[in-house]
């Protein structure tokens, strides 16, 4: 009787120390929880960037307008036969300036 309830004893410690420890443990079983929320956050911000540039683009495609001052804003490209004026403030000249003394 007594060797039974050692060998069952042995059982139980056995069977409830892999709920503790090892693969597919309650700290497991968390860790992984964990990953998924964070890897379901990054997914979300992911398909709102993918959204945004999705809209972007359908407005790119359907409107001309939209595509001459994205050049002109980003490329800094004008038209045939325009003149390109570029205004320097003196607070810029002053601030490259003290940039470059500093180096």
């Amino acid at each position: 009787m007594k060797l039974l309830l050692i060998i069952f004893s042995f059982l139980l410690i056995t069977l409830f120390s892999r709920l503790w420890i090892g693969q597919g443990s309650y700290p497991d079983v968390w860790y992984l929880e964990k990953k998924i929320k964070q890897q379901e956050e990054a997914n979300e911000k992911q398909i709102t960037k993918n959204k945004r540039l999705s809209a972007e683009l359908k407005d790119l495609q359907a409107n001309g307008d939209v595509i001459e001052e994205y050049a002109r804003d980003e490329l800094g490209m004008i038209r045939k036969g325009e003149t390109f004026y570029q205004v320097i403030l003196e607070k810029e000249v002053n601030r490259k300036q003290a940039h470059a003394k500093s180096q």
